[in-house]
C-alpha cells in the first residue's frame, strides 16, 4: 500500500513507441522545475546589484540594495522545492553530514549555503547605516530587533563607511562569481546525464547561466516598477534604461548560445535524433513556441527601444511587458528541459507525455504558491530592511 501511495504521488505518462515500464512514472515534476527557475532569478538579482557596487555604474543604484534582497529573498525559497519533492525532507541534511561528490545535487547544500553567507554579509554591510539609525529611530519591540541586527557595531563615522563600501565592493565581486557558479551548477546536473540525449550538452551550464540573467533582470525590473507604482515614487528612467541594455545583451547571447545547441544537436545527428525531432513537434512543441515568440518578441522590443531611445511613459510599458514575456520564456525554457528530457526514452525510441496534476505535492498549485511565496519574503525583507531612501538618523 504505501509504495502504491508514493507512486501515486507522481503522474503516470501516457506513452507510444518503446518505453521501459519504470519511465511510464515521470520522477522530477513541476517543483524541479521551479527550482532551477527560483534559482535563476538569484543570480540575475544579485549581477544587477554587482553592476553598481562593484563596477560603479550610478544607473543602477536606485534598484542596487532591492536587488540584494530579491536575490536573498529567492535564495530561500528555492531549496524548498527540493525538499517538498523529497519524501522525507528531513533526510536533505544527510548530503551535507556525509558528503557525496559523486552526486551533484549532494553539493548544492555547500555552493547554496557558501554563497547564502557571502550573500548576507554583503547586505548587512550595505544595510548596516541603515539598521543603526533604525535602532535609534524606532521603539519597542523593532528597537531591539534592529539593536540585535548592528550586531554591535554603531559606528558611522566617514572611515568607517569607507570599510562598508570596501567590503560591500569585494563581497559583490567574489558574488559574481558564486552567483554563476551557483545556477550553473544546475545545469552541470543535466548536463552530466549522458542517459539522456536532450540533456547531454556540454552547452547547458552556459545556457542556463545566461537565461538565468535574463530571467533574474527581468523580475527586478517589474518589481522596481510595481514598488514604485505602490509607493508612487518616480521610477528612474536612466535605470530602466540600463536594465534595457543589460537585458538586451544577455538576452542576445542567450538566443544565439540556444541556436547553436539546436544546430549542433541537428548537424551531428546525434543517436535518438528522429525521436528528439518526434519530441520536438509533440509533447515540448507549445513550449518550445511559447519560449521562442517570448524570446524573439522582447528582443526586438528591447532594440527599437535602445535605438530609438525612447523615454518616459512608453519605455516603462514595453520594458514592463518585454520583462514579463521573458520571465514566461525562461520558465518554458525550464520546463522543456527538465520534463521534455524525461519524456524521451532511453530507448531513443518512445515518447511520453507528461501531464501535472493541479493538486497534491508536486501539483501545479503548490509550485506556483512557492514562486508567490518567495515574493511574500520579499515584501517582508522589504519592510524589515528598506531598500529606498536611507533613513534619518535621530539628533
Amino acid at each position: 500500500m504505501g509504495a502504491f501511495m508514493q507512486i501515486a504521488d507522481y503522474i503516470v505518462s501516457p506513452f507510444s513507441g518503446y518505453v521501459y515500464p519504470n519511465e511510464t512514472v515521470l520522477p522530477w515534476g513541476v517543483l524541479i522545475v521551479i527550482y532551477p527557475y527560483i534559482t535563476g532569478l538569484v543570480a540575475g538579482a544579485f549581477i544587477v546589484s554587482s553592476l553598481y557596487h562593484t563596477f560603479h555604474m550610478e544607473s543602477f543604484k536606485p534598484v542596487a540594495r532591492l536587488a540584494l534582497l530579491s536575490a536573498l529573498a529567492f535564495l530561500s525559497f528555492a531549496p524548498v522545492a527540493l525538499l517538498s519533492h523529497l519524501g522525507h525532507p528531513e533526510r536533505a541534511l544527510e548530503a551535507i553530514w556525509t558528503a557525496h561528490w559523486t552526486s551533484a545535487f549532494a553539493a548544492f547544500g555547500y555552493v547554496a549555503g557558501f554563497y547564502a553567507i557571502l550573500l548576507v554579509l554583503e547586505i548587512w554591510f550595505a544595510f548596516r547605516v541603515d539598521i543603526v539609525a533604525m535602532s535609534q529611530a524606532s521603539k519597542g519591540v523593532m528597537r531591539r530587533i534592529y539593536g540585535l541586527l548592528t550586531l554591535g557595531s554603531t559606528d558611522i563615522s566617514e572611515p568607517a563607511l569607507a570599510y562598508d563600501r570596501q567590503w560591500t565592493k569585494v563581497l559583490a565581486a567574489v558574488g559574481i562569481g558564486a552567483a554563476a557558479g551557483l545556477h550553473g551548477y544546475v545545469g552541470f546536473v543535466f548536463a552530466s546525464l549522458k542517459s539522456r540525449e536532450w540533456w547531454s550538452s556540454d552547452l547547458m551550464p552556459i545556457i542556463f547561466i545566461l537565461s538565468a540573467v535574463v530571467s533574474g533582470v527581468a523580475v527586478l525590473v517589474l518589481v522596481y516598477v510595481v514598488s514604485s507604482k505602490v509607493r508612487s515614487a518616480a521610477i528612474d528612467e536612466n535605470c530602466m534604461s540600463g536594465l534595457a541594455r543589460v537585458l538586451w545583451a544577455f538576452l542576445l547571447v542567450t538566443i544565439v548560445v540556444e541556436a547553436l545547441e539546436y544546430v549542433e544537436m541537428f548537424y551531428r545527428r546525434i543517436e535518438g535524433i528522429e525521436m528528439i525531432k518526434q519530441l520536438v513537434a509533440g509533447p515540448i512543441s507549445t513550449g518550445i513556441t511559447i519560449q521562442a515568440l517570448f524570446s524573439l518578441f522582447p528582443f526586438v522590443i528591447l532594440t527599437v527601444l535602445l535605438t530609438r531611445k525612447v523615454r518616459g511613459k512608453a519605455l516603462i510599458a514595453w520594458m514592463s511587458l518585454s520583462s514579463v514575456l521573458l520571465m514566461c520564456a525562461v520558465l518554458a525554457m525550464r520546463w522543456n528541459v527538465v520534463i521534455g528530457g524525461q519524456e524521451l526514452s532511453k530507448t531513443a525510441k518512445g515518447i511520453l507525455t507528461y501531464i501535472p496534476g493541479l493538486w497534491g505535492r508536486e501539483g501545479i498549485v503548490w509550485a506556483a504558491t512557492l514562486l508567490c511565496g518567495s515574493f511574500v519574503f520579499l515584501w517582508a525583507l522589504a519592510r524589515l530592511l528598506p531598500p529606498w531612501e536611507p533613513v534619518q538618523m535621530s539628533e
